[in-house]
């Protein structure tokens, strides 16, 4: 399917995606077409219907267009990477600020939109179909969260973005124009308000494992305001999905003991874990690569060493070779230094090679520094049916507890008792001291707890930090907050493009 917004309901109309579950929620058969009006007779089929809805959330680590590497890539911590500088022209564009409406991927924009559409089809579907009013309820408040969500990304990459909440016919979307950002906003609060209390407040995870629940929602809630300045309304949200600093939430969320547990592929919907994008080895294949009808971590084949060769087993790790994007500057390499997360963080194959323990062929803007915490080792390679190298199973965090603890410190303004709790907390997990709340301790907490996944360049943006730390790369104040529209998306539409971006 084209990824374009202008077409995505003569798609719909004519075939969508039957999903079936495998072993968890999410992970999903990528094959098989059916057509729209045989769905939505039983509670099975609006149930496939959620699945396809939910679909689009896997953005976040698959196909090469996933916003953890392109956002990294436009970050101070990391480079684009890859083979060369024209690997890839999204992410290379966007890293060094050249990026225009030629080069910034459709997907980024269509993709969102092909899950509102879902979203919206389904909302309009499901009032008729026979079954359990409660579990209907349910499926409602999951298809609006999630609709939120994909409104929330697409607003805070994009800013001036239609706000679409029905179905459209083709015809329909050459006249549709962009609303202002508060309506959007203003949508987005209340698909989620409007849902929490139809939402469980837990999911068994071996079945229902990447479902949204009551503390997921408030998360993303919390995140929304957050990025409008509502620091008290973010805070509510962020205290009921965070409970007491250190233990367990009312939710079940608690911080793991061990850092570096996080990046074990294995540990899928742990307690952590707020919202989580799922992914599995299915057999995906490059014909169904990045149109969202494949299963697989991209992330990890794309940020592992180029040839990568261990020369000596008791020192270096026995990984795959990748692609080499999103590696880590320098500067972020001197920042981390002497910070237990420095290992879970950085691969040092730079120390290695020179050690003589391994060897690998330097990418473009190559400094020897890898993002650890995605890198895949050996045993994690697939070895059935389709293409290994897109099929990787690790599975990755949209939101986790730590983040929502930094979160809630900034949305109390890096202040009091509760902010001291909460920052403490984070920083005990991995056997740091306290130190005085801050923001300046709030910014570099959240540089160094959440490095490499994909958070950094929304920080800098949202603190209004972005023109002076990214000044370097190009970043220009008043233009590269926001991303340009793609060019597909606006010949022959009432779309206008965001300001100072040449059409």
């Amino acid at each position: 399917m084209k990824r374009n917004i202008k077409i995505l309901a003569l798609t719909a109309l004519t075939s969508f995606m039957v999903i079936s579950c495998s072993e968890e929620f999410l992970e999903v058969d990528p094959s098989g077409l059916n057509v729209e009006a045989n769905y939505y007779r039983n509670e099975t089929e609006a149930f496939a219907g959620l699945v396809g809805v939910y679909d689009m959330v896997r953005k976040n680590s698959g196909g090469f267009e996933n916003m953890i590497t392109m956002f990294n890539a436009g970050s101070d911590d990391h480079y684009a990477g890859g083979g060369s500088s024209s690997d890839g022209a999204g992410i290379q564009s966007f890293s060094n600020y050249t990026i225009n409406t030629n080069t910034i991927p459709r997907s980024f924009w269509s993709d969102y939109y092909r899950g509102i559409y879902r979203a919206n089809l389904m909302l309009v579907k499901l009032p008729g179909v026979p079954m359990d009013e409660t579990t209907k309820a349910r499926f409602a408040a999951e298809t609006k969260v999630l609709r939120a969500y994909y409104y929330f990304n697409l607003v805070r990459m994009f800013k001036n973005i239609p706000l679409i909440l029905e179905p459209l016919s083709p015809s329909q979307y050459y006249s549709v124009t962009q609303a202002d950002p508060a309506e959007v906003y203003a949508q987005i609060e209340s698909d989620i308000t409007s849902s929490i209390a139809d939402l469980p407040q837990t999911v068994n995870a071996s079945t229902d494992g990447g479902r949204l629940t009551q503390g997921s929602a408030r998360a993303i809630l919390g995140k929304v305001y957050l990025y409008q300045g509502k620091n008290s309304e973010a805070a509510a949200e962020f205290a009921q999905v965070n409970g007491t600093p250190g233990g367990v939430s009312q939710y079940g969320y608690s911080l793991l003991t061990n850092y570096n547990d996080l990046w074990n592929f294995s540990n899928k919907f742990n307690a952590e874990s707020v919202f989580e994008v799922a992914h599995s080895a299915q057999g995906s294949y490059w014909g169904i690569w990045g149109g969202n009808a494949d299963e697989g971590n991209t992330v990890n084949v794309m940020v592992g060493p180029r040839s990568y060769v261990r020369l000596n087993s008791a020192f270096a790790p026995d990984l795959p070779s990748g692609w080499s994007f999103n590696v880590f500057t320098e500067d972020f390499y001197t920042f981390m230094q002497g910070d237990p997360r420095f290992d879970a963080t950085v691969f040092d194959l730079k120390a290695l090679q020179q050690a003589g323990h391994a060897d690998f062929i330097g990418g473009y803007q190559d400094t020897g520094y890898f993002l650890n915490k995605f890198l895949p080792k050996q045993a994690d390679v697939y070895s059935g049916p389709g293409d290994a190298v897109l099929n990787y199973r690790q599975n990755t965090y949209a939101i986790r507890l730590a983040d929502t603890y930094l979160m809630e410190v900034e949305a109390l303004g890096a202040t009091g008792t509760r902010a001291q709790a909460l920052l403490d907390a984070v920083r005990a997990r991995v056997g740091l001291p306290s130190i005085p709340v801050s923001m300046t301790a709030l910014k570099n907490e959240r540089r160094r707890e959440l490095a490499g996944e994909g958070h950094r360049w929304f920080d800098l943006v949202r603190w209004g930090d972005a023109p002076t730390v990214l000044a370097s790369r190009g970043f220009v104040a008043g233009k590269n907050e926001i991303l340009p529209i793609p060019a597909s998306e606006l010949a022959g539409t009432q779309i206008v493009q965001n300001p100072n971006y040449v059409n």
